[in-house]
């Protein structure tokens, strides 16, 4: 089994750390760390040290023997996905199997179809559970670098974005729309891919025509219809596999 993953705001370069405050907490009092076990501490940015825990003190102290600093290259491809707003938590549900799959970057949505509102103090609390759940999956799935939750955006703002990446891609569910497969369409290398994903209600045709006025093609993802909690994670897995992430 690969070692546990806690994260630090900044990783130290002396021989020896001490995990504490929540992270401490979860290894000593949750995890139940002993000495001579393995740990990875983490910025979650890329950078990373193994660790071997050489005592545990108190209920939320963990002393550490730290070993080479290292750190992740940036992914090639960049995986981004504009999720748009789901009901409930359907949105952690997706952010979180998103992060476990290895997804780089969430972008929030507000689609003209989400039942869903991020307005308000109601917004900034919904923003900050997305971002909270993507550090825990990312520490869950073993990642040392977690996926960027970025700040909501309309439509008009995420037609910008589409416009930057090397494919942009319109996920959309009518089989009766001009749209191809996801698994055949030309990868990039390299750069950026960017994947919308819309609302239960779908995308709406304006929101299309914008979308491709940016340059997205509008592609499906196979025969069933997917949950806007589910299609980002499936159509990044297909993503991973054919550009050899995940080989």
């Amino acid at each position: 089994m690969t070692a546990p993953v806690f994260v630090v705001e900044q990783l130290p370069t002396g021989p020896e750390f001490v995990l504490e405050g929540p992270e401490g907490r979860h290894a000593v009092s949750v995890k139940r760390l002993n000495p001579g076990e393995d740990v990875v501490l983490t910025d979650g940015r890329g950078h990373w040290a193994e660790a071997v825990v050489r005592a545990a003190e108190g209920k939320d102290r963990l002393v550490v023997g730290l070993g080479e600093l290292r750190e992740e290259p940036a992914p090639a491809p960049f995986i981004t996905v504009l999720q748009a707003l789901p009901k409930g938590d359907r949105g952690e549900l997706a952010v979180e199997t998103m992060t476990e799959t290895g997804v780089d970057a969430i972008v929030p949505w507000q689609a003209s179809r989400c039942i869903t509102q991020w307005k308000g103090d109601r917004g900034l609390k919904s923003l900050a559970k997305w971002r909270n759940t993507a550090r825990e999956a990312g520490k869950q799935s073993r990642r040392v670098r977690f996926p960027e939750v970025a700040d909501a955006m309309t439509t008009k703002q995420a037609a910008t974005l589409l416009a930057t990446a090397d494919l942009a891609v319109v996920l959309h569910e009518d089989r009766d729309h001009d749209s191809e497969p996801l698994a055949t369409v030309p990868l990039p290398q390299a750069g950026t891919i960017v994947l919308v994903v819309g609302p239960e209600g779908g995308v709406s045709p304006d929101e299309l025509a914008t979308f491709a006025a940016a340059g997205a093609r509008t592609c499906r993802l196979g025969p069933t219809v997917l949950r806007t909690s589910t299609a980002g994670t499936a159509a990044t897995a297909l993503l991973l596999g054919r550009t050899g992430r995940w080989s």
